[in-house]
This record gives C-alpha cells, structure tokens and sequence, in this order.
C-alpha cells in the first residue's frame, strides 16, 4: 500500500514504517553558537602555543649558554667518606699504631682532558706534588675501563702543594683535595714485621673481595700483610657516603654534604707487651755486636721469640733486619722502599722485610737434643739415669766415619742430665745410632716424635705467613726428594747427625719455642696467638668495651711421660747452673732461676768472597723462666752469630731481665757450644 505526497511524490506504505516521535531529540547539528565556542577555544589554544614557543626560543637560543652553564655546575658527585681506621694495642692497652689526619689528592680519569691536553695536565701534576710522572700517566691509562673511581695521586700532602692546586683548580681538571688518615707508629720500627701495613686495593684483592661479598671499592685501603692484614675486617671500619657539586671539570662548587656517617674501625688488642718487644729488639742487636766482638764477623741478622709457657701467648716477636712500616705511608720513596719490594735490593739489606720468627728455617743444633732425649725414652732406648761414655770421637757405619765432639778435651760417663748440661755430642750419637740399629720402622720412630711436638709443620699463629720450608728429614723422605741410591739410601749418618739437630732438619724459632714450652707446662703443645681480642673505646671515659674475645686453643696433651720430662727439665736446670754447664756463665748469677738449652748449627751460606758451600755457625739459646714454674719462654737465634752461649744466650738474658724486671751480674762466657 503506499500513497503520495502532495507534490506528487511516492511514498512508503510499508508497514514497518515508524513515524516521528517528539520525545527523540534531533540528529546533532553544527549551530551558530557553537560555532563561535569552537572559534574562540581554538584562538586561545593557538595564543597558549604561541606563548610556549616564544618562551622556548628564549630559552633555548636568547640564554641557551647561560643555562647549559648553570646546568654543569649543578652536578652532583658522591664520594666515598674513609672510616678512620682501628688502633692496634699492645697487652696493657698502649696505642703501638694509630692514626693521624692527612691530605689527599684524588684525581677523576673522567673529568680530564679527553685527549689534548691530558699528558700536559699529568706532567703538571706529578711536578706539583713531587711524584713520578710516568706511574701517574701508567695509573691514568689503567683508569680508562673504570674513570669514576678516583686514582689517589698521594696522600699526605704538603700544605704549600694543596694551596697551589686550590689556587690552580682550573688547570687540574677531575683533580680534588680530600682529607684521609694516615697510620702512624709512635715506637717507628717496633714490631714492624708483625704489625704490617696498609695499601691502596690491588685489581686483585678487589676481584677476591668481591667474589666474597665484601664491600670494599677500588681506592679503599687495605691491609697488606701482619696484623693489618688478618684482622683487616675489624680494624677498617664501615665508610661513609658525601655529595659535593661539582662543575663539568670536576671543580668543586660547594662543600661536602654529608649523607652517611663512616663509622670508625675497632681496636685491636695484642698479646705483645711493647716493653718487652722493645727489649728483645734491643737484645738481638746486642747479640750481633757480641758475636762480632767474638770474631764471628759475618753476624747479620736473627729472631727472638718469648711465649706465655701457659697458653701461647706471644709476648715479643724480634726479627733483624727490620724497617719502619712508615715507608707505606705517604708519598712511598722507591728507594726506601725497594729492600721490600725489589729481591736485589732486599738480599743486599739481609730482608729486613722477613719475619725470621716464622718465615726462615735454621738448623736447630744442640737445642734438639731434648727432642732425640724425649723420643728416646717414649721408645725406651735410653734411661736417663744410666751412663753413656762421652768420648772426644766416635765411628760408626761400615766406612768407620769419624764424628767429633764439639769438647775434645772430656772422655767421662755421662747421665742425660750431664750430657744435656754439658751438650755431649758423642752421647746424642750413640742415641741416634739406637734408633738406627734398631732398623724398619724404629728410623722414624724419632721423626714421628718430633712430629707429635709440632716441628715439619706450621704452628698455627694467628696471622699465619709461616714457611712450609721446615724439615724433618724421614727414610722416605729421602727416597722422595733425592735420584741418586746414595744420597736415597737413610745411612747411619742420617740417624746420628738428626739426633743433635744438624744435617737435613730445619725449624722456625716459632717452633722451637713450641716445644719448650710444652717441656716447661708438664707436656702441654701450646697454639701461640699474638691477638686477644677486639675492642670499641668507652663512652665518656670508661673503659673499652670487648667486642670480640679469641680464646686461646687448648694446650694438646703431646704424651710424653712425666718422668721423661723431668729428666729434660734436670738436664736444662743443669745446663744453666752447673759449673760445666754449657751457658751457667750468663744465667748462674741471674736471680731468677732460669733452664735452657744452648745450640751451635752448622749451616751452608753463601756470603760475597767465600768459596760454595762455606759454612757457618748459627748461634741458638732457648729456655724458661721461673725454672720450677715457667711463666715465660725465650728462643733466639743470631744468624752466622758462632757459638750459642756468647752471642743468643746473652741477647735472651736481656729479654728475661725485662721481664722479671732484675738485672744479672753475670760474668759472661764465650766460645762454648
């Protein structure tokens, strides 16, 4: 169906036709008065453009250079605040290493010149503050993968040098002045082997460091060796954290503003008593001037060790040659510096940067022969109160090889005790030839002795650094280290020269006065440690606080028969108080009753003018004090120094004398074993 309109048009009849519904809204239309709002919206949005536009051409083209400027000196840099580090104490709590402030000039690789221009900066440089100019260049160039971590150019700084460089800023670009600590020893070379020192982080200390998880960062410093080393943990503290605003050259613009605290290190506490240090160190200067006084013109050098006899504790360790760990610190002088860091150098000053205490091996002579003594009884090859004819000579093997008597003037039965006091050679002969008469196993039974009392092996000091180098010559050590069947095969030789402490074995001081320690304490072997704790200073005058306590390891039970250790002690008394008594002469008069035993030990050395293979005598002492109830052992050694009574026994003498506080009016003897 469908109908027209009146103009004759057709329309639609179909019945799906809807028609207009006056509540619908009409379809939207474009109207005049929102025509004038979308015209004036747009106007003020081209007026807002406008406005920006004009704003950043101002800035960017009107005062472009005056903002870059301002934005470069609007850098912020954050430094690394040094922790002042730890003092170290001695055993009644005197500073023996402490710190005093310093200047520090650090240099920015990444804020130098980048190509012109920056080795005439580093040649201006290394002028002004008096270093080698090529290390610099070396040390800039190194920089190159990591030039965000600062180069320290020197330390300890003249107050002329910093006042040029402030007044110079720029023509050292990266370059700033930065206060730091310096170690300082108020007792110069004291203790200087033991104590250590410290060094700016090696590109391998940082890489173990790190695969640790500890925070340390290139430019930290960081114990190198010693005590400084051991406990560098405790002692260097936690650093802080600064920001200063620099320019594009690195200068500073503003000062430091602090962001975290460095929290300062802990004290170290030693075991060592400083005036007893100072003593021993006196001593073995004392003991090269005897032996020399006494013809033993190539004396050079050698070590004094004194022990707590009750629980290891050290309470001097002396070692000469020494040097002033003052060297490490500043501006380092190569050529103070180079006899511990250059072998050549080093050999022509003796190695004054070796602990001989527990870093050199010597012969022990005579001082041995309570350790052929005691294994001896273990093994009941010898009853202390039996006789042994102690004879001027005496052959063994079947070639008849002739061994002397250091005496050839006594040809007498001898108990131990006498043959102990009077250091009988040919007695100790015919022990050591027991051991080998009884064949198989029984020639090491004397080793495995010595083992057990803690020679051939290190002793477990706390700072560790001990030599491996000792020796404790066994039949299969000679099938080990030799080719030839001679000098393979264990011969009657072996056996009778290892039983007075000559031919192959080698100890430490360290170790030797281990073991008499554990003859002086009833047969207790003692862990010597030269740290007893860490510590925090009081608030407000009190006393420190101990953070951390290192007890001691317990003495270990060696197993020596008590009677067997009794004759020792006789023997030893003996030695130091009989009139035959091979060092009476030094401690008979001293007031305090002192046991010890002297050495002589043969020791090939190659000096400037002698033939190879020349031989020297090493002058040895070791004992205790009080005799019936040792508090203190001394062990000490003169290298080259002759026999032990005139040049190692009188130098320990003057450690007890320390210590007991006494002085001896000894007559003393020379020129005797």
């Amino acid at each position: 169906m469908s109908s027209t309109t009146p103009y004759g048009e057709r329309r639609n009849a179909s019945p799906r036709f809807l028609p207009p519904d006056p509540s619908v809204a009409a379809p939207y239309r474009l109207t005049p008065g929102l025509a004038v709002r979308v015209g004036v919206l747009g106007a003020v949005a081209i007026a807002v453009f406008a406005v920006l536009f004009i704003r950043l051409w101002s800035l960017q083209v009107l005062s472009g250079d005056r903002y870059l400027n301002a934005a470069q000196n609007n850098q912020l840099r954050t430094i690394r605040v040094e922790a002042p580090r730890g003092p170290i104490l001695d055993a009644g709590g005197k500073v023996i290493v402490g710190n005093v402030p310093g200047t520090a000039v650090k240099l920015w690789v990444g804020d130098m010149p980048k190509k012109v221009g920056r080795y005439a900066m580093i040649k201006r440089l290394a002028s002004v503050l008096d270093v080698p100019v090529d290390r610099l260049a070396r040390e800039v160039d190194d920089r190159r993968v990591d030039p965000l971590t600062p180069i320290t150019v020197k330390t300890a700084v003249h107050e002329d040098q910093v006042n040029y460089l402030f007044e110079h800023q720029s023509e050292f670009p990266g370059v700033q002045v930065q206060q730091t600590y310096l170690r300082d020893y108020p007792y110069q070379s004291l203790g200087a082997q033991v104590l250590g020192y410290i060094g700016e982080i090696s590109p391998d200390e940082l890489e173990r460091t790190r695969r640790q998880k500890l925070d340390y960062r290139g430019g930290d410093k960081i114990g190198k060796a010693g005590i400084e080393a051991t406990y560098d943990e405790y002692l260097r503290g936690k650093p802080g954290a600064a920001q200063i605003r620099v320019d594009s050259l690195g200068r500073p613009q503003s000062a430091l503003e602090p962001r975290t605290v460095a929290s300062p290190g802990n004290a170290v506490r030693l075991t060592i008593d400083i005036g007893l240090q100072r003593a021993a160190e006196r001593a073995l200067r004392y003991g090269v001037a005897l032996a020399r006084r006494n013809k033993s013109y190539n004396a050079n050098g050698g070590a004094i060790v004194a022990l707590d006899a009750r629980d290891g504790a050290v309470r001097a360790m002396a070692s000469y040659p020494t040097y002033k760990p003052s060297v490490y610190v500043g501006r380092i002088d190569p050529q103070k510096i180079a006899p511990l860091v250059d072998d050549a150098a080093a050999k022509r000053a003796n190695f004054p940067g070796l602990n001989r205490v527990i870093q050199v091996a010597y012969p022990p002579g005579s001082t041995w022969k309570p350790v052929t003594a005691l294994a001896a009884m273990q093994e009941h090859l010898l009853s202390p109160y039996a006789s042994i004819q102690c004879t001027p000579t005496a052959t063994y093997g079947k070639d008849k090889f002739k061994f002397k008597n250091w005496n050839p003037n006594v040809n007498k039965p001898m108990t131990l005790a006498e043959a102990l006091a009077t250091s009988c050679d040919t007695y100790f002969y015919t022990v050591g030839n027991r051991f080998y008469e009884q064949g198989g196993a029984f020639r090491s039974r004397l080793q495995e002795w010595a083992t057990k009392f803690g020679f051939g092996q290190p002793t477990g000091l706390d700072i560790g650094n001990e030599t491996r180098d000792t020796i404790v010559p066994t039949p299969a050590w000679r099938r080990q280290h030799f080719k030839t069947a001679w000098d393979r095969a264990w011969n009657p030789g072996d056996s009778i020269q290892l039983a007075v402490g000559q031919k192959d074995v080698t100890v430490t001081p360290l170790q030797m006065a281990r073991f008499y320690a554990m003859i002086a304490n009833g047969g207790k072997l003692v862990t010597p440690y030269l740290v007893s704790g860490v510590e925090q200073p009081g608030a407000n005058g009190q006393p420190p606080v101990t953070l951390k306590q290192f007890t001691p390891d317990p003495p270990r039970d060696a197993g020596v028969d008590p009677g067997a250790l009794q004759a020792v002690r006789d023997g030893l008394y003996a030695a130091t108080h009989t009139k035959d008594g091979t060092s009476s002469g030094v401690f008979g008069a001293f007031p305090v009753p002192i046991a010890g035993k002297t050495g002589t030990a043969e020791k090939v050395v190659n000096l400037p003018g002698y033939p190879p293979g020349h031989i020297e005598d090493q002058s040895w002492w070791c004992g205790y004090g009080p005799a019936d109830n040792a508090r203190l052992v001394v062990c000490a050694v003169i290298e080259n120094g002759g026999f032990g009574s005139s040049a190692a026994a009188p130098a320990a003498l003057k450690v007890f004398e320390k210590y007991f506080r006494v002085k001896s009016g000894a007559q003393l003897l020379v020129n005797v074993d």
